[in-house]
């Protein structure tokens, strides 16, 4: 990577007067990478909304009987196109600027230059995408992450068997993936990235490729998918989700406050929930919200209590008696969106969220901690929640006003325990 993109990115890091800085250098180098979006020049209002002719769609189907979505949600325009952003393309009045590495780095305090070596975290999706190297690639190089190649090998995809007999490709799913591995990287910009794509979007198939994931070696695997629940999915897929010595996290679901899934609910994963993420003149720079969703596609961050799945020991909330979700949370809502490069069947570079967004940085941020092989991952979170971000304002639902669905000071369902502050809670 040229000194140019080292001097762009140490710019982003160092000061916010850098950012015009930033954008001239992407596009004076347009010949060689995709250009990155631009980032946004002020903060947003509390609430960012969307203008009256744009909104969200989901970008794979609906979840079924036994069989998993994407939580991905993509950014649309008033035919339901992906809205696609550019250096020189302006936000415009009612529209967030998608965030780019240097920016959730600098919101969660991760020190993404420094750790994560010899730190695996795996991808789990279904379906192949054929350009999810290439594609990362353009990502890490726009941002001014190291980039993998020879010299450090830092990408690898298998199907689930450990093969390279790779599933039909999938555009809906292929966006997750791109999600998925541009949200690690910003958060482990040295961290190698197995991506294990699953036959389809079976339940058994998911949770297989987790098994697969374990065995070649991951310390942290990602999974940014749910399904509904259903009366057996214990028996049926709990041992595929409880790995000692891995840490497994799992989105929380984007339907917002009663709609529990599956593989978030259970008792070996962590739950990530969603945010709504500005700027602002506070002392951290930033404040966030429980992520509360507008229009059909979405309702905000998932929470409620599971049907089916115990309630874990290290979990002592007073009103479910079966498992809470969530535990922890990051960015997530599509107003304050992150971006992502994805040029199968897609323009490139869009924006996008969902709790997609957040499981994988959160993962992240795991891996930047490096402790997977040392601790018991949730529980430790609950044990250190005051190295996270404390979020106690917005809310996913109607529940009186309780915790299940609304932040409150502490734990509460739509954030869990709250969001990255560093990595002293991982």
């Amino acid at each position: 990577m040229s000194a140019r993109y080292h001097c762009a990115r140490r710019a982003m890091l160092a000061a916010t007067v850098a950012l015009a800085a930033l954008a001239s250098a992407l596009i004076s180098t347009a010949d060689r990478s995709p250009a990155a979006p631009a980032r946004a020049a002020a903060a947003p209002p509390p609430r960012p909304l969307f203008g009256p002719a744009a909104g969200t769609r989901p970008a794979c189907a609906a979840p079924g009987a036994g069989r998993a979505a994407c939580l991905a949600l993509l950014d649309t325009d008033a035919a339901g196109r992906p809205v696609t952003r550019s250096a020189t393309q302006p936000a415009g009045a009612s529209r967030m600027q998608p965030y780019l590495a240097a920016d959730l780095q600098a919101a969660y305090k991760l020190p993404s230059t420094l750790l994560g070596a010899r730190q695996t975290i795996a991808i789990i999706d279904a379906y192949d995408d054929p350009n999810a190297e290439q594609d990362l690639a353009a990502y890490r190089d726009a941002n001014g992450l190291p980039p993998c190649n020879a010299g450090f090998p830092c990408f690898g995809k298998v199907d689930q068997r450990g093969g390279t007999g790779y599933p039909q490709p999938d555009p809906g799913w292929a966006v997750e993936i791109s999600l998925d591995l541009d949200m690690a990287s910003a958060a482990c910009p040295n961290c190698q990235l197995l991506l294990v794509e699953a036959d389809d979007n079976n339940d058994l198939s998911l949770a297989l490729a987790v098994d697969t994931a374990v065995k070649l070696g991951a310390n942290v695997v990602s999974n940014s998918y749910g399904a509904l629940e259903y009366g057996t999915e214990l028996a049926d897929l709990s041992a595929h989700f409880a790995h000692p010595g891995t840490t497994i996290v799992a989105s929380s679901g984007d339907a917002g406050f009663g709609w529990v899934q599956v593989p978030a609910a259970l008792p070996g994963v962590v739950a990530v929930g969603g945010t709504t993420l500005y700027r602002d003149g506070s002392a951290r720079g930033w404040s966030e919200l429980a992520w509360s969703g507008t229009g059909s596609a979405q309702s905000g961050s998932g929470s409620g209590c599971s049907a089916y799945a115990p309630k874990p020991s290290w979990q002592r909330d007073r009103l479910c008696d079966k498992r809470t979700v969530a535990d922890v949370a990051a960015v997530a809502d599509p107003a304050t969106p992150v971006a992502v490069y994805d040029s199968y069947d897609y323009p490139g570079w869009i924006t996008v969220g969902g709790t997609s967004a957040a499981a994988p940085l959160v993962a992240g941020v795991y891996a930047l901690a490096g402790n997977a092989g040392a601790i018991a991952p949730a529980p430790y979170l609950y044990g250190h929640s005051r190295y996270l971000f404390d979020v106690t304002s917005g809310s996913t639902g109607s529940c009186g006003g309780g915790y299940l669905c609304a932040a409150v000071r502490g734990y509460d369902g739509p954030t869990g325990l709250g969001t990255p502050n560093g990595t002293g809670a991982f």
